[in-house]
């Protein structure tokens, strides 16, 4: 593959992983603080593309074997992307009809944010799929790290124009700005995805089949073994405690200290860079001096110390330590992230690498979801019983560190025999975190 057309994947990337960002940036901080709604229901809208993940495993399959117009991945993307942006650009306003009408508004903003998130996984599955049948092996790994690279990149620099977009707040912003990131969505795609793919190649499709058949067969398998079970449990509770935060930072910095939307919008970049920075870090310094338990280890207490330290400036009313806050959560993540990865891959038998990484990212998805959602709710209760938003926050940032804590005791525990001490790619990390 060429740097072109790496390129050109890349922009494909770029295209859907944007709308993440006016949704998961901008629009849960304006429904829970600006709208007033409960955290728990906008969590329950925003977790769709997490919840629908696991149909990518039947989206790629199906696409591996049928051709449209002579393409088998293009069309796929093509209808993901309309789907992604299409729910993307309605979400704002039928969030807004929530305030007038609330019932019709709830209803059709489920609608939308369904629609979004199953034009996301269909895109993202299919664009992957692309990006591995247009690369070699030898070349794989750079593709994937070009491609993350572009679409980290990208969620910075549109965070910080989104943000200046919205400054000051109006709901007429609002809806320009969603109609922008939805313009700019098609035509990065549009950009990469016209003409890039080859009309016939026989042999690849038929390599693709059978290494999707293989590895759904292998992912059955993988769930009797008592060991993997067991380490999948604390995975599920390590990233539900890390990730479960996406919903709750930017209503939370508006709560606690006044934040505008323009300056909360910007804890995405902060934390992504944070996050990007650890991975860097831990995979050319760090490794050489942890194994891959303890470094699981320090992920896990930086982590969890960075959502602590958030809690505590909310209840001190101390704001000089919440960007710090951020930036060790985001640091705690990166190197937690991939030193469970090389925990589990190190657990796998010869040829079952991908098929781990794959259940790697339905546990990624599905702890984001269960996260986000049990943090919004968690959030409401305290809020109902304790008559204080603020302390609702801070409850979960609190019981998210502990639960971290508690993963951290768990892991120790965890039976290491027969696991192979190994590394973890940049790309495997890459490929597993590189979801906006």
């Amino acid at each position: 593959m060429t740097i072109f057309q790496n390129f050109r994947l890349g922009l494909i990337h770029v295209g859907i992983a944007i709308t993440f960002v006016p949704i998961n940036g901008v629009l849960n901080r304006v429904m829970i603080n600006e709208f007033e709604f409960l955290a728990s229901l906008v969590a329950a809208l925003v977790i769709f593309p997490y919840l629908l993940s696991p149909l990518q495993l039947f989206i790629g399959s199906f696409s591996d074997h049928h051709r449209f117009f002579g393409l088998k991945r293009t069309p796929f993307i093509l209808f993901g992307l309309f789907l992604c942006v299409s729910g993307s650009i309605f979400a704002p306003q039928t969030a807004n009809l929530m305030t007038q009408n609330f019932w019709l508004g709830t209803t059709l903003s489920f609608i939308t944010f369904g629609i979004w998130g199953l034009g996301y996984n269909i895109a993202a599955v299919s664009y992957l799929s692309l990006a591995s049948d247009m690369s070699s092996a030898r070349d794989r790994s750079r593709v994937i790290s070009v491609m993350w690279f572009m679409m980290i990149s990208s969620i910075i620099i549109t965070a910080i124009l989104v943000g200046r977009a919205l400054d000051p707040f109006t709901i007429e912003r609002l809806f320009n700005v969603f109609y922008n990131v939805g313009f700019a969505s098609v035509a990065f795609v549009f950009l990469g995805l016209i003409g890039l793919e080859p009309k016939q190649n026989p042999q690849l499709e038929n390599e693709a089949g059978e290494e999707r058949a293989s590895h759904k067969a292998m992912f059955d398998a993988v769930f009797k073994n008592p060991k993997v079970r067991l380490f999948f449990i604390y995975l599920i509770i390590l990233l539900a405690s890390i990730l479960g935060q996406d919903v709750l930072l930017e209503p939370y910095a508006a709560k606690a200290f006044g934040l505008s939307i323009k300056e909360t919008t910007q804890l995405t970049a902060i934390w992504g860079v944070s996050t990007l920075s650890s991975l860097l870090i831990h995979g050319f310094v760090l490794n050489r001096w942890f194994t891959n338990k303890s470094g699981a280890i320090l992920g896990a207490a930086v982590a969890a110390t960075g959502l602590f330290v958030i809690a505590l400036s909310g209840l001190l009313d101390a704001q000089a330590i919440f960007i710090p806050g951020i930036v060790l959560l985001g640091l705690g993540t990166g190197v937690a992230t991939s030193t469970n990865l090389a925990l589990m891959l190190g657990m796998t038998a010869s040829g079952q690498t991908g098929v781990f990484i794959g259940a790697w990212g339905v546990a990624d998805a599905l702890s984001r979801a269960l996260g986000n959602f049990l943090g919004g709710f968690g959030r409401d209760i305290v809020t109902y019983i304790l008559n204080s938003p603020l302390l609702g926050y801070c409850s979960v940032f609190i019981t998210e560190a502990l639960l971290l804590t508690a993963s951290i005791f768990m892991l120790r525990y965890i039976d290491e025999s027969g696991i192979k001490e190994t590394k973890a790619s940049m790309s495997d990390v890459i490929a597993v975190t590189g979801d906006a």
